[in-house]
């Protein structure tokens, strides 16, 4: 009896333990710690000294310096630093705000213009971003922009879930907004939803430098009413080909639905192609996580949108 009695003990001990969740904290994604860059725009639209944030170790960058993550973060921002025609100029759409104790980061949408008589006049609608991966500075055009985004980091791990806790401003407005700087600014239909999307991607490169990509796990959602802050949201990652699952949705989950580049083997930007759906037991070799308080794609959106993100983790 007390054999018997033993066995069972160790068997709900072993039961509870493999039903026991484990998070993991995404470096810096308590967004705790940020990176102030505090830059000089030209003095011929003001000459203004702007602050731009990014989610790293906590320091200050002076001066026109192209960024990269530094200290270990993963994390890249829509928040910019533009070169045209030899005018400095910045975009800033993510911000740290204080919640708790700490912060957590607000992303905006909204417009953003630069006028120089007989130099440029330029007027684009900014979205904020808060993604994995790098941008490429100064940003000299408003063309491509997407090439300028290179989205991912590499990752072999399989979790279960995406958690993070969010908060939501969706604009009143039935359209959205199209800026690209030079073409006339529209409307677009369609009311303007803050997104996240999580991408793992079993990538390789080709000998020409092209790079291709099996989908191993999606996750994608669209925020498209205001919301109070919800913790600890918990989003369950579907692995192997979902076209056949009730959750699929192919304008937010199919493949090739976003536009995300990364750099080949010989430093070039380049367009990641899916080619496919992995195998459900496949391992990725590539993560992308993105956030953005517009859903459209670039230039696309409406001003007042605003998305709000904390404790960034992974669950396995």
């Amino acid at each position: 009896m007390k054999r018997i009695i033993l066995s069972a003990a160790l068997a709900a001990v072993c039961s509870l333990t493999w039903g026991q969740e484990r998070e993991e904290l995404l470096p810096f994604g308590n967004m705790d710690q940020w990176v102030k860059r505090e830059i000089k725009e030209s003095a011929i639209i003001g000459g203004a000294q702007k602050d731009i944030y990014a989610v790293g170790p906590t320091q200050t960058i002076k001066g026109e310096i192209p960024y990269k993550p530094v200290g270990g973060s993963p994390w890249a921002t829509s928040n910019v630093m533009a070169k045209v025609v030899g005018i400095v100029k910045t975009n800033s759409s993510v911000f740290p705000e204080a919640r708790n104790g700490g912060y957590c980061a607000r992303l905006d949408t909204h417009m953003e213009s630069v006028k120089v008589f007989g130099l440029v006049d330029i007027t684009v609608l900014a979205a904020g971003s808060l993604f994995l991966g790098e941008v490429h500075e100064p940003i000299k055009s408003t063309k491509n922009p997407n090439g300028l985004l290179l989205m991912g980091v590499p990752f072999t791990k399989r979790p279960a879930a995406l958690r993070f806790d969010y908060k939501v401003r969706i604009a009143d407005r039935p359209q959205r907004i199209r800026a690209t700087g030079f073409s006339r600014i529209a409307d677009v239909d369609g009311k303007d939803h803050a997104a996240v999307v999580c991408l793992l991607q079993k990538r390789w490169e080709d000998e020409d430098g092209n790079v291709y990509a099996k989908r191993v796990g999606t996750f994608a959602i669209q925020y498209t009413q205001s919301c109070d802050w919800q913790n600890a949201a918990t989003y369950k990652i579907l692995y192997g080909d979902i076209t056949g699952r009730p959750e699929y949705r192919a304008d937010w989950m199919a493949l090739n639905a976003y536009e995300y580049n990364t750099v080949n083997s010989r430093g070039e930007s380049v367009h990641i192609k899916e080619t496919g759906w992995a195998a459900p037991d496949e391992a990725p070799t590539h993560l992308i996580l993105q956030f953005a308080s517009s859903h459209g794609g670039a230039y696309i959106g409406t001003p007042g949108n605003s998305l709000w993100v904390d404790n960034v983790k992974l669950v396995y």
